[in-house]
């Protein structure tokens, strides 16, 4: 199939085809001399697993990793468990990160009682230039 059709059935535009083959996540097919590469079918579930491992939160170069180790075939499942107890890890970390940020953007917002003061006079402003936490209804 045709790069264009590939994109299609794949639910990704063109240059994304293009951009996956730049990075080596999927390997590029030969120009025949027509000028006009053909994509085999089973790039279209590669593309698909690209696309679900990216939703999990897996960067490009760890879905590669990934490929590889598809490839491997010594590879074992306790290796794919490991890289995805990992990114695990790393989402939690992200989670508590934002809980965190959302406690704080929480008390910034209700330092500021008065939504009619100037800019000057803003305490929300203040916490950020002070760059430091609020304690009774003010910065730190």
């Amino acid at each position: 199939m045709t790069i264009g059709t590939l994109a299609k059935k794949s639910e990704v535009t063109v240059e994304a085809v293009k951009f996956y083959e730049k990075e080596g996540l999927l390997p590029k097919p030969p120009k025949p001399s027509s000028g006009f590469r053909s994509y085999p079918l089973d790039y279209v579930s590669r593309i698909s697993f690209i696309k679900r491992a990216q939703e999990l939160g897996f960067t490009l170069r760890e879905v590669k990793e990934l490929f590889k180790l598809r490839a491997d075939k010594k590879a074992t499942c306790g290796q794919v468990m490991k890289k995805t107890d990992e990114k695990l890890i790393e989402v939690e970390r992200k989670i508590q990160d934002l809980q965190q940020m959302r406690k704080s953007l929480k008390q910034i917002r209700e330092c500021c009682a008065d939504g009619s003061l100037t800019l000057t006079e803003c305490p929300i402003f203040e916490c950020f230039a002070a760059g430091t936490a609020l304690t009774n209804g003010g910065c730190s």
